[in-house]
């Protein structure tokens, strides 16, 4: 046990530390924490669409007419079928403001960026015809999940761009009496010139190449293989294995991992929203919500099992009142009370189950919903705060499948937390025996 201590404090936490200080790191994560409400909001829409209520259709139909489900339907498009335009947007600005150089400009000129690199073609056939036409427009698919990791190489490139001429000093400067935002337009000039340019020489290099343009060769070379790992089991087993070792050792874990997995994890939860709506069977079980609803049940670590047993089992006066605070959040999945009061950073005992608790959590969900036990998320983006069972229940699509997952994992949690607290919670009661021995003898309050 020591050596593992002495492993997390010597050679993961710094190098753990290094890489959650990457700047272009914490921009792609909280560039796209920036559409994180968007998607809500059209996962809103789409709950409302498919409510799983028997004859809710017709009631529909019957009030707002036959079109009701098309209508309901058009801001999960303007949110879903925009994500990479959004995230081309939020992770420019983010990397802007760590280089302290004009946000707005330079996020405008990613988007610019990224729709110069997406082909402006949609092919299609039309009903009982075998020849295929090409119109002029942007797929949706590519302005949707599957462009994203698109846009984030265009963010950063086109930031990049930037920065480098503004660090130079190549910008166009006005006269002092000039308002700023006139002033600001016109520094942008050389530097947004210098990005479309560079750009559009890597799309017209790209077009002579077998893959045609950025997206198809970003997709071949990293977004399937990324794919494929971040959507399967071992996949999201390492991700909880890293997030919780970097909670042990100070690190906010999630905001690292999520942070790098996100683009991975949202495309998968677009697919299974494309599925869902289509009503084709859903095809992925990992994915952004089947981590945050399902593994992170109290919280990372799956501590809403922890927190019961610190509230109804505990016998020390200490572990008690940790109880009585950690409750109330834990049941929104908040359990900074457990992770800093326990606490569970560099803490011998509770270390291991809260890195072992939510890789077997993980991996029974998994299995859940794979053999169709359990039914798989339908693509709609559930706050991560939405207590247990009511998450489960609506990022399934109405499944009472998912709400029971969910209270299963709660019990299974407590149940392998439970050997690990009781001997946690009998050294500190021991502690706190000691305590009332050595206030007796010194005549002091007895108060541990």
């Amino acid at each position: 046990m020591n050596r593992l201590t002495r492993f997390l404090e010597e050679k993961f936490m710094p190098v753990a530390a290094r890489v959650g200080e990457q700047r272009h790191l914490q921009a792609i994560r909280d560039g796209i924490v920036m559409t994180i409400p968007l998607v809500i909001i059209g996962s809103l829409f789409l709950i409302l669409a498919y409510l799983p209520i028997p004859g809710y259709e017709f009631f529909m139909e019957g009030l707002f007419g036959g079109n009701w489900q098309t209508n309901l339907l058009y801001p999960v498009g303007a949110t879903f079928d925009l994500l990479a335009i959004f995230v081309a947007f939020g992770i420019a600005y983010r990397l802007a403001e760590r280089y302290k150089i004009d946000p707005l400009s330079t996020s405008a000129i990613s988007i610019a960026g990224f729709l110069l690199v997406t082909p402006y073609k949609i092919s299609f056939t039309p009903e009982g015809m075998d020849q295929v036409f090409d119109v002029a427009g942007i797929p949706l698919a590519l302005t949707g999940s599957k462009g994203m990791f698109v846009a984030i190489i265009v963010a950063i490139v086109s930031t990049e761009i930037y920065r480098l001429f503004v660090k130079k000093n190549i910008v166009i400067k006005m006269p002092d009496g000039v308002p700023p935002a006139v002033a600001k337009s016109f520094a942008s000039l050389i530097p947004g010139f210098a990005v479309v340019l560079t750009l559009w020489l890597i799309r017209l290099l790209l077009q002579v190449t077998p893959f045609g343009d950025m997206h198809n060769i970003v997709g071949e070379i990293l977004g399937k293989p990324l794919s494929l790992l971040g959507g399967s089991l071992i996949g999201a087993i390492i991700a909880v294995i890293i997030a919780q070792m970097l909670w042990v050792s100070g690190i906010h874990g999630q905001a690292l991992v999520w942070g790098i997995m996100s683009p991975v994890w949202l495309s998968l939860v677009d697919e299974n929203r494309l599925a869902y709506s289509a009503g084709n069977e859903i095809p992925n079980v990992v994915n952004t919500q089947f981590m945050d609803i399902f593994y992170s049940v109290g919280g990372s670590g799956t501590t809403l099992g922890l927190a019961l047993l610190l509230f109804f089992r505990s016998q020390s006066k200490q572990m008690k009142q940790l109880g009585k605070l950690a409750i109330g959040p834990g049941l929104f999945n908040i359990n900074e009370p457990i992770i800093f009061g326990m606490p569970m950073i560099m803490n011998p005992i509770m270390m291991i189950p809260f890195i072992l608790v939510p890789v077997v959590v993980v991996t029974v969900s998994y299995f859940a919903m794979d053999l169709g036990i359990v039914a798989k998320t339908a693509g709609i983006m559930v706050p991560w705060t939405t207590p247990a069972p009511i998450g489960g229940f609506l990022a399934t699509g109405g499944k009472i499948s998912g709400a029971a997952l969910q209270l299963f994992n709660v019990i299974l949690s407590a149940a392998l937390y439970y050997p690990f607290f009781k001997i946690w919670d009998n050294q500190k009661r021991k502690e706190e025996g000691n305590l009332d021995v050595v206030n007796e003898s010194t005549g002091k309050s007895k108060t541990a």
